[in-house]
């Protein structure tokens, strides 16, 4: 900058000298000509200067982070709701609750759990995977037998679900029967990047590979530091644990999901971002209503 500072004033000077005649003289074609060489000369210099002001500039602008250009939920639209105005409609989940991940929960009807009928019902209205729904129906049903005041609702797992890793099937993984994606879901390096936090390596690289910086990991995207505190010793990639995970630290310190003020502390706290909030509004709420004139009986 400084030498940009120093050119500019001989630039000025150049100019002054070619438009203002010496005093008692009249200028000749030769003072015109060494003038006319000088500004040329200026001229380069100035383009040259401001031409690598322009390149350093460009190499001192990061690229875009993978969170402005890789996000699985980047084309769903935000719900138009204030904060704290109302919680997405509830609808009702049937069945009994299962106590181990990747085990098949419910009551058995006609040789089927009631859980699995009801997903495999949902599932045709809502596009969501059934075994995705199986995952967050058994996390509403264990809450309600532990927590019955929280009333965390299926939906609002799927909501979110949907916008962390479009239920288990980011980036083309395929979640299969066992709860497993076919490829793990890993998040971008939590390395500072533009539009990401700084969260340096908690687990030594076991659950996302990374040494240096945590990744969120998992179809609820859990960072390792909050999976082991929430996610009951399993695996984070698999849904039923990741499910029943995210319902707990919802419902934690007696929140109340049923209600707008505790929906939305719910799920920002999940996420600190209103527009993050929204889209989980939106689609949690259309899944519900979805799936409100389903009957299992």
């Amino acid at each position: 900058m400084r030498r940009l500072v120093s050119l500019g004033a001989r630039h000025e000077e150049a100019t002054e000298a070619a438009e203002v005649p010496v005093a008692g003289t009249r200028p000749t074609k030769t003072l015109s000509l060494t003038v006319l060489v000088r500004l040329g000369i200026v001229a380069v210099v100035l383009g040259v200067a401001a031409g690598g002001i322009w390149f350093a500039g460009r190499l001192g602008t990061p690229a875009a982070g993978p969170t402005t250009t890789d996000i699985p939920a980047l084309d769903i639209p935000e719900a138009d709701v204030q904060p704290g105005a109302a919680a997405p409609v509830g609808a009702t989940v049937v069945g009994e609750p299962a106590t181990q991940p990747s085990s098949r929960p419910g009551t058995e009807t006609g040789g089927r759990p009631v859980l699995s009928i009801w997903a495999d019902r949902v599932s045709a209205v809502t596009g969501i995977p059934a075994r995705a729904l199986i995952a967050y129906g058994n996390a509403e049903l264990q809450l309600r037998e532990s927590q019955p005041g929280c009333r965390i609702s299926w939906a609002t797992l799927a909501g979110i679900g949907r916008i962390e890793s479009n239920h288990g099937q980011y980036a083309g993984a395929v979640l299969r029967d066992n709860g497993y994606p076919s490829k793990p879901i890993i998040g971008v390096p939590l390395d500072g990047s533009p539009g990401v936090r700084s969260i340096p390596d908690t687990d030594h690289g076991a659950l996302d590979g990374d040494p240096n910086y945590d990744h969120a990991v998992g179809p609820m995207q859990f960072v390792p530091s909050t999976w082991a505190k929430w996610g009951g010793g399993y695996d984070p990639q698999q849904i039923d644990a990741a499910a029943l995970a995210a319902a707990k630290y919802l419902c934690a310190g007696g929140r109340d999901m049923s209600s707008a003020q505790g929906w939305w502390s719910g799920v920002l706290s999940y996420n600190n971002s209103v527009d993050y909030a929204r889209k989980v509004f939106g689609v949690a709420d259309s899944y519900a209503k979805a799936a409100q004139g389903v009957r299992v009986s």
